[in-house]
């Protein structure tokens, strides 16, 4: 785990051109895998230790300090991707705050509350905010990065 703040298993249908991690993958703090390669390959390093950053888990908060996995899919491809990962159960699941909103133009129907599905980076940004972890450059290449900060200013500034 050594400096790595963030695990990223991103699913090789995701569309690189509208993905909000763009410009991220060169950082010595993130490490990004490829589904379902990874899961073939065996490539995933151990992830004992890790959060996983899940809708069902416990709230984020400022006492947890491990690194956290997320997974860049849709919400069908994210859901098929969490059963298939069995790596993922020694994980503790974490959830943000429904206080946090998106600034992303969802298209999704599968997202129940679409002003609660963070985009990928507007997840780690908040992850980050919660955690009290440094926030420089997770937003530099995210088209939206004003309207998020806006919508976010309170939760940002507490």
């Amino acid at each position: 785990m050594d400096s790595t703040r963030f695990l990223i298993i991103r699913h090789r249908k995701e569309n690189l051109r509208k993905c909000s991690l763009r410009g991220l993958e060169e950082r010595s703090d993130f490490l990004f895998f490829t589904y379902p390669e990874c899961a073939l390959q065996g490539t995933l390093p151990p992830l004992d230790g890790y959060l996983l950053l899940d809708i069902d888990g416990e709230e984020l908060s400022p006492v947890d300090q491990s690194p956290c996995i997320l997974v860049d899919a849709t919400w069908r491809y994210a859901a098929v991707m969490l059963r298939q990962l069995p790596q993922l159960a020694v994980c503790k699941r974490r959830r943000l705050p429904s206080s946090w909103r998106t600034a992303y133009p969802r298209c999704q129907t599968a997202c129940a509350d679409p002003e609660r599905g963070l985009a990928s980076v507007e997840a780690l940004y908040a992850a980050s905010v919660i955690m009290g972890q440094p926030i420089e450059g997770l937003l530099d290449s995210y088209y939206w990065k004003q309207q998020f900060l806006e919508k976010n200013r309170s939760l940002i500034l507490s």
